[in-house]
């Protein structure tokens, strides 16, 4: 089997953790497995390199940032592949760029473009095993490139999908994907298996196991890859292609988005193209906007109200203003903070009524009062006041029995 692993920071975080995951590594490779194993930066070496940057830079250019902070993964990718070599495993270190992945977009945040698995192969029917960087690749004009929040499991699964691995596994410091977060639900279940879709709809509503474009990157090249613990050898979640067995489950996972602020400008004008300058200006701006009403008054004038984080209000605010003044002179901006977002998301709500009214009633008898709500085909949202919204979370997750194992 060709078995792709990708280990966090913390997973490597000191020499005794490398030790163990080499021990975890050479134990595959002594099975006869052909394994590749993408590795991030140890904990908090990424934070460092990046104030060393700082120190020389108020603002420190974006290519040169990308070349510094690269090398943290090389650290890690040249340890572990000495500790394996210590152990008399074939181990041989490469970077991104000798892994074939190529990159387009900014640096600091770039995309992948294009996957090149000949090298990598080659070195696998050697009867080596590869200890990949993650986080980053190359450009068409040969610059090192980063790929931004979630890049070393973007990485493991670009490079599972260029080898057509047949095993892909996420380690990290949690073993799997809750029912919602433990932390705030005791009585959360770790699922066995969930679709690309519902991972993506967790992902985008707060649930931090896997950031949503390497979930994106999966279901497009068809990787069905396992988040497990790197702390134990317990089965963890399978994420996989939507099956007919899943829709049985109305719910898979509740998940909270804390530190959400909402702006709603009152008396636009109801006229063509309105909202386009309003999110324009915010797009240019850098300001992610999530859930989004929109209404007409009995005057005529119109409403809209959108909700972001908490960290983006000022910047949302000097972006607005400009642009309203130049449509009316009427328009008001007001703001709110202090408010959470709550979800539920499962693929058996398109084929299951009443899922909306269910929530709904849950947090009514826990005399908890709703603001904006939001759906897709298998997503509801909800604000509401951040100061409940863990009570929230239980009183939902309680309602629908996700603590119960489905028969």
């Amino acid at each position: 089997m060709v078995i792709v692993q990708k280990y966090g920071g913390t997973s490597v975080g000191s020499f005794d953790r490398i030790r163990n995951v080499a021990s975890r590594v050479k134990a595959l490779h002594e099975e006869g497995h052909q394994v590749a194993v993408v590795v991030s930066a140890m904990s908090g070496v990424t934070d460092r390199l990046i104030a060393m940057a700082h120190e020389m830079s108020s603002e420190p250019d974006e290519r040169e940032l990308d070349v510094l902070v690269s090398t943290g993964e090389q650290q890690s990718i040249a340890l572990l592949a000495m500790a394996l070599k210590e152990s008399g495993v074939p181990a041989m270190s490469i970077t991104g760029r000798q892994a074939g992945l190529r990159t387009t977009g900014s640096h600091t945040r770039a995309r992948i473009d294009a996957l090149d698995g000949s090298y990598t192969r080659g070195l696998l029917d050697e009867g080596k095993v590869l200890i990949v960087a993650g986080f980053q690749g190359i450009d068409t004009d040969g610059h090192i490139q980063t790929l931004g929040r979630g890049g070393s499991d973007l990485s493991a699964i670009a490079i599972a999908a260029s080898l057509e691995a047949d095993v892909c596994q996420i380690l990290t410091d949690v073993d799997g994907v809750y029912t919602a977060d433990p932390r705030v639900v005791p009585d959360a279940r770790k699922l066995p298996e969930i679709s690309y879709d519902e991972l993506l709809e967790l992902a985008s509503v707060g649930t931090k196991v896997m950031q949503s474009r390497s979930v994106e990157f999966a279901k497009k090249f068809g990787v069905k890859f396992e988040v497990r613990s790197s702390l134990n050898n317990n089965p963890g979640t399978i994420v996989t292609e939507e099956h007919p067995n899943m829709e049985s489950v109305v719910i898979r996972g509740v998940s909270i988005e804390r530190s959400q602020a909402r702006v709603t400008i009152t008396d636009i004008p109801d006229q063509p193209g309105m909202s386009a300058k309003i999110l324009g200006a915010l797009a240019e701006a850098e300001v992610n906007i999530d859930m989004i009403v929109s209404n007409i008054a009995s005057d005529g004038m119109a409403r809209h109200s959108f909700t972001m984080n908490t960290v983006d209000l000022g910047r949302a605010q000097a972006a607005l203003q400009p642009c309203l003044s130049a449509v009316s002179e009427k328009a008001i901006v007001e703001t709110e903070g202090g408010i959470g977002k709550l979800s539920v998301v499962g693929i058996g709500m398109r084929s299951h009524s009443g899922v909306a009214a269910q929530m709904f009633q849950a947090l009514g008898d826990e005399g908890i009062n709703i603001g904006m709500i939001s759906t897709s085909e298998i997503k509801i949202s909800v604000t509401v006041p951040e100061d409940r919204i863990e009570d929230a979370a239980r009183a939902v997750h309680k309602s629908f029995g996700l603590e119960q194992t489905p028969a």
